[in-house]
């Protein structure tokens, strides 16, 4: 009987020490730290508290595993760990550690589509890209339309003016059209706002028809304050039935035939986008225009101006009669050589 008593007494004693022991032992752990910053630490998606603790211990920021996943589970996070590729800085606790990987702060890179390019140029961007994932072949970027899976996607095949431009920030393992997707519909998130929020003028009778002439207003557009001037210069022109008569599309329509100067024979050279030659609109964005471009055109100046010329300085005279419009070209064209005016040829 003594000796039951006396075994008894003993491991209550062993537990004791053990609970102190292995007190003191979570409280050392829990003081541990990230010895130096860490660029990157990554949970694979599906990973459990157990492999993320076992991962931390193999790359020596952590020992043992065991502690860290008792850390979770004592705090009943185990199981909200976000998967991602994850930044550690140099001082960061177990308890730093696993709240960061809580709140899901994962590393962000950024790709910038930059207003007034073409959908070729950004191709060229996210093909140099080397942090998406490239998963489009040429033949997928020839139907990408189809690919964004919207209404907009499935009625326009040409993506001319369909991606808005912005700088987007994303987690490692995007891919190229999970990027396009991204941005194509905020381009039509703000689109469809806009038009909701219009000014009706005839001229603009759908929201693509929007896009268009944002998109020549972009190119038109020296100075950011002159948009909703351009943009109602080109309205008024809609409404009287005039030809637009913007170099942009000349450009736009000739493609790689541009070398860099419009000649007069390039404005008499009929096609789709010549708009010395048609009246209306062209068919298609000839680049993408910004979310200023299409506020221009949704909500223009108040003006009857009817011609602009630049002045060379990035701002644009504005003119309500062809005469008006004459002397500003000479003056600010030809430095006053009246003699080299060919608009009335």
């Amino acid at each position: 009987m003594k000796l039951i008593k006396w075994l008894f007494f003993l491991l209550i004693i062993a537990v004791l020490v053990i609970g102190v022991v292995g007190n003191k032992f979570y409280k050392d752990y829990q003081m541990q730290e990230v010895a130096s910053d860490i660029e990157s630490f990554e949970i694979k998606k599906g990973s459990n508290i157990r492999q993320v603790a076992k991962k931390l211990e193999s790359e020596n920021i952590f020992k043992p595993a065991l502690a860290f996943v008792a850390l979770a589970k004592l705090s009943k996070q185990d199981t909200k760990i976000k998967a991602g590729e994850f930044a550690l800085k140099k001082g960061m606790t177990p308890a730093d550690v696993l709240q960061h990987f809580i709140k899901g702060a994962t590393i962000q890179y950024q790709t910038k589509i930059i207003e007034g390019n073409t959908f070729k140029e950004i191709v060229k961007t996210i093909k140099a890209d080397p942090n998406l994932v490239q998963t489009l072949s040429d033949a997928d970027y020839q139907n990408i339309m189809n690919l964004m899976k919207t209404k907009e996607g499935d009625k326009y095949s040409n993506p001319e003016g369909w991606f808005f431009p912005d700088t987007y920030s994303y987690p490692r393992h995007t891919t190229d059209l999970q990027f396009l997707q991204r941005s194509h519909q905020a381009m039509i998130k703000l689109l469809n706002k806009e038009w909701s929020q219009r000014e009706e003028h005839s001229g603009i009778k759908t929201p693509y028809d929007a896009l268009i002439l944002a998109s020549i207003v972009e190119k038109e557009t020296g100075k950011s304050h002159e948009r909703p001037l351009i943009a109602k210069v080109f309205l008024n022109r809609l409404a009287k039935g005039m030809m637009l008569q913007t170099d942009p599309t000349i450009i736009y329509g000739m493609g790689e035939q541009f070398k860099g100067n419009i000649r007069k024979k390039d404005l008499k050279s009929d096609n789709p986008y010549n708009t010395y030659t048609r009246t209306g609109l062209t068919p298609t964005p000839i680049t993408t225009p910004s979310a200023e471009d299409i506020k221009a055109v949704f909500h223009p100046a108040q003006s009857d101006a009817l011609y602009f010329v630049a002045r060379g300085d990035g701002t644009s005279h504005f003119s309500k009669t062809y005469s008006e419009h004459k002397k500003a070209v000479i003056r600010y064209q030809l430095k006053g050589n009246a003699k080299k005016y060919q608009g009335d040829k």
